[in-house]
């Protein structure tokens, strides 16, 4: 692992979406180094959460690249490797499959990644453990609170032990005693993992419990520090 190279790095990024002539990020510089905590804030229709997907290769830039540890990622197919076993996602809205149990949430990622089911199972036991969700295994997301689906959201951002966790709002439908504990939980994740973490929020109070900032508006850097 290079890590005298950021992990993920924008070079004068900017994505236009046609419908409405929107553009949502203007020639963006932006790195990430491995191990660091950003927040990245700004009004509402900055382009932080465009941003993210930009770092997750799950949007592409209209110009510029993104570039991952050094190397320019163009492909889809390369994008997927990368976010299969290196980078975990957590978003406002859970993304849980409703129909599955919370082991097996916290599993489908593993999915062509570890091939033994029991190894599978064990590692998903062990990750619900540690964000207290050892007595709810067998339970599907709808037979959960709010904060027990995003600690298994959690759970399953962490099932190929990525380098990179990016999480979008993710307290955004929390009251602010679980949004206390979810942030405790990331946090915690961060430091005794040394994974990097880049947290999207419009809320202030969070963004300043981060290691560094970066404030968008209007699609541009307003200030980084």
């Amino acid at each position: 692992m290079p890590l005298h190279l950021p992990i993920v790095a924008l070079e004068k990024v900017s994505r236009v979406f046609p419908q409405g002539n929107c553009v949502a990020l203007r020639e963006v510089d932006f790195s990430v180094a491995h191990g660091e905590y950003w927040a990245v804030t700004g009004p509402s229709g900055s382009g932080k959460s465009t941003l993210l997907h930009m770092l997750g290769g799950l949007d592409r830039p209209t110009s510029g690249r993104v570039l991952f540890e050094g190397r320019p990622i163009n492909g889809r197919g390369e994008w997927a490797r990368i976010r299969a076993r290196r980078i975990g996602f957590v978003f406002q809205t859970f993304q849980l499959l409703p129909t599955l149990t919370a082991w097996q949430n916290v599993e489908v990622p593993m999915l062509g990644v570890i091939r033994g089911g029991r190894q599978r199972r064990q590692r998903a036991e062990e990750l619900l453990g540690g964000v207290g969700l050892k007595d709810r295994i067998r339970h599907r997301p709808t037979e959960l609170s709010g904060g027990e689906r995003q600690r298994l959201a959690i759970a399953r951002s962490l099932a190929n032990s990525p380098d990179l966790l990016l999480a979008d709002e993710p307290t955004g439908n929390l009251d602010s005693e679980t949004t206390k504990e979810i942030l405790n939980l990331l946090e915690r994740i961060h430091e005794q993992r040394g994974l990097t973490l880049v947290i999207v929020t419009h809320d202030r109070e969070i963004a300043a419990r981060a290691k560094k900032r970066l404030v968008l508006k209007d699609g541009r850097i307003q200030s980084a520090w």
